[in-house]
């Protein structure tokens, strides 16, 4: 990811925070059948091992995984608040002109080689772990044991599990840091106003 110094994110907390956050990330790797994209869902386990390990699983039908069990890389993106900046938003556009519109984001990538796997029982744990998560939320929380045995022994059959551990991370806060003050405080405020919600969640994180 080109990410010049002024936008680079350092420091392994925020990395992880940045994971932790995405609900949905996408998983891409290169092989014999070229470049292969999923949009998963990811378990996330910041503990283990110098970066933290990512868990997940492909449909078994998905020609992926294979990539993955063939020692394959895999990047994985988390990508986080993302607005269109107008040079409208910028003060400086009065008085010189030369602005023109950009993209502010944050995004983080993940890199490395994944284990996989396809015992039951340690899928059953990945899926609950993964439901549990999603379903706190919610006033009454599905469990996969709400379901009958015999049909989630049968869905475990259709699912392969890896765990990758991140062997290296890139981040990116693009938050408009080339710009003066006064530009930046042009566009999170021109951002704060808009009524689309990836924008006012940009302008909360540029302040």
């Amino acid at each position: 990811m080109y990410t010049p110094r002024n936008f680079a994110i350092d420091d392994l907390h925020e990395l992880h925070q940045q994971i932790l956050g995405t609900r949905l990330a996408m998983v891409v790797t290169h092989g014999e059948h070229g470049l292969q994209a999923s949009h998963l869902p990811m378990l996330f386990n910041p503990d283990q091992g110098p970066n933290g390990t990512l868990y997940g699983h492909f449909a078994k039908a998905n020609p992926q995984w294979k990539e993955l069990q063939n020692g394959a890389e895999a990047l994985v993106i988390f990508a986080g608040a993302d607005a269109y900046v107008s040079p409208g938003f910028y003060p400086s556009k009065a008085e010189h002109g030369k602005v023109v519109p950009t993209w502010n984001y944050v995004a983080v990538h993940a890199y490395g080689s994944a284990e996989v796997f396809t015992d039951a029982d340690r899928l059953l744990t990945l899926v609950s772990a993964l439901t549990d998560r999603h379903e706190a939320s919610r006033a009454q929380p599905w469990k996969v044991a709400d379901a009958p045995v015999d049909y989630i022994d049968g869905m475990l059959k259709a699912i392969v599990g890896f765990a990758l551990p991140i062997q290296r991370l890139e981040g990116k806060r693009k938050l408009s840091q080339n710009r003066n003050a006064e530009d930046i405080a042009g566009v999170r405020e021109g951002l704060a106003v808009s009524s689309d919600t990836q924008d006012q969640a940009l302008a909360h994180l540029m302040r």
